[in-house]
């Protein structure tokens, strides 16, 4: 994975508003209409939030009507897990630059 698209991973995690809709889409999709409600935020805001989610791709979207049910991706989820666990995984010793 190149750090362009590690970086859209952390950047939806970076976020309250992020976070609690990431909460929400625990229990299962979600229509933008309940999110909205919930968050109480104006629809642009809640539109660039959920920009940022799905180009993570930790969150998926399925357009029904005028609205977007969107819901955890667990392809992007397991991606988002493995990659906070490559990047704090100690692979050898190295050595201090100070010795």
């Amino acid at each position: 994975m190149d750090e362009r698209k590690m970086a859209l991973i952390f950047k939806a995690f970076c976020d309250e508003n992020r976070i609690r809709i990431l909460k929400m889409l625990r229990n299962g999709e979600m229509c933008a209409c309940k999110i909205l409600d919930e968050l109480n935020v104006t629809q642009p805001t809640l539109s660039h939030h959920m920009k940022i989610l799905c180009d993570s791709e930790i969150v998926i979207g399925r357009k029904e009507g005028k609205w977007i049910h969107y819901s955890i991706s667990t392809t992007g989820a397991k991606a988002a897990m493995d990659l906070l666990k490559e990047l704090t995984t100690v692979v050898g010793e190295h050595n201090s630059c100070c010795d």
